[in-house]
């Protein structure tokens, strides 16, 4: 299948997004620790995802009214300016501060995108489409989180942070360059971020939500404790998982998608979440690097079979006019879902690498719990293998 340059311009910008805000993340640990905040790493994440998770029905409602590209410009724009201000971070609620608001630019950006991906797509080969798209997505996590550490021992971390943030300028002009798909967009007014209950969900994605949730939870784990277990293991760079994953991920991204346009949504989900419980029980019991290394391989495989698929499902649910909700809807699973994992290492995560290991286990059996529903689901629904009334 060829793909238009409006998709390519796109799945660009976002590769470049995605590269810019994951470039401090393998990093973000010690910056809180030499703050004196060594107990407030689930914050670096749960704030993120808070913000972003609450923009999401702005963002959605945004990208079908006013346009696409427009809801993807403030995405870009707030990525900016936090990755620029994070060099003045001298106490731990400032720092706080600005994970939160830059939580922002992914409640933006991405909704405006998969709602404009949605739009290019044919419905017959959207599986395989949101494959190559979500590919950029997975490149641009694993390149930001394998070079974080070494941009940062060669050029400090305020060095990295000002990459980062030259990174997203490059992501905006690729936006600049993609086309509108919106049909009528509407001139932008206040009245817009006036959302009732009908902007914040669209009913029809729920399915395909609650799985985004539950997996989501195993990312959130992976997120904040990951640069953690490579220091166990010894190993020097933070985001050591991320450079393996995102090769496994990359290379079932196609496959994956093109299985879930034929077996249908459902069947190729069961396969993907049953190689995530594997990948979290691998993760938190290595005990070397190859077992480490093997895991993250486990969990790209996991991820690139789930998530084109729930992007996928999501674009089969969603009325036409309700992209923008729709994806907002999905988005929104994934942030709680992070937040969950996240944050719950707070409770569970004590510094050191027994209760590490405990909270990968229990990132299992919330997987677990994801392949139970979507099972459930499966035997009992009447309708299609996409699940569409």
């Amino acid at each position: 299948m060829s793909y238009s340059k409006n998709f390519w311009a796109l799945t660009l910008g976002m590769f470049l997004f995605m590269t810019s805000f994951n470039l401090i993340i393998p990093e973000l640990n010690g910056f809180i620790t030499s703050l004196g905040g060594e107990s407030y790493k689930g914050l670096i994440i749960g704030l993120f995802t808070v913000t972003a998770a609450l923009s999401r029905p702005f963002s959605g409602k945004m990208a079908d009214l006013v346009g696409r590209k427009s809801t993807m410009y403030v995405g870009t724009i707030v990525s900016i300016i936090m990755t620029l201000l994070y060099p003045f971070s001298g106490t731990i609620l400032f720092f706080l501060t600005l994970r939160f608001f830059h939580g922002f630019s992914t409640g933006f950006l991405p909704t405006g995108a998969t709602a404009l991906v949605t739009d290019i797509l044919p419905e017959n080969k959207r599986g395989q489409g949101m494959g190559v798209f979500g590919t950029g997505i997975a490149l641009g996590l694993g390149v930001g989180q394998g070079l974080g550490t070494p941009i940062a021992n060669a050029l400090t971390l305020n060095g990295l942070f000002i990459v980062s943030s030259l990174t997203a300028l490059l992501s905006l002009l690729f936006i600049f360059s993609v086309k509108e798909t919106l049909p009528h967009p509407q001139p932008f007014t206040l009245r817009i971020f006036k959302v009732k209950i009908e902007d914040v969900f669209e009913k029809n994605v729920l399915p395909a939500a609650m799985v985004m949730f539950l997996t989501t939870v195993c990312t959130g784990l992976v997120l904040v404790l990951t640069p953690d277990m490579s220091v166990y293991l010894n190993i020097e760079n933070k985001g050591w998982y991320y450079v393996f994953y995102v090769v496994s991920t990359i290379a079932v991204r196609l496959f994956a998608g093109t299985l879930s346009d034929r077996i249908g949504r459902r069947q190729t989900l069961i396969l993907g979440i049953s190689f995530l419980i594997v990948a979290m029980l691998m993760t938190g019991n290595a005990k070397t690097e190859f077992w480490y290394t093997a895991a993250s391989f486990i969990f790209g495989i996991a991820t690139g079979i789930s998530s084109p698929t729930l992007f996928a499902w999501m674009a089969d649910l969603s009325p036409s006019h309700r992209r923008g909700v729709g994806s907002g809807t999905l988005f929104i699973a994934l942030e709680l879902g992070i937040l969950f994992g996240s944050i719950g290492t707070m409770a569970v995560y004590s510094n050191t690498l027994e209760s590490l290991r405990n909270a990968f286990n229990g990132g299992a059996i919330v997987a677990g719990l994801a392949l139970i529903y979507i099972i459930i689901h499966l035997l009992f629904s009447k309708t299609n293998k996409y699940y569409k009334k």
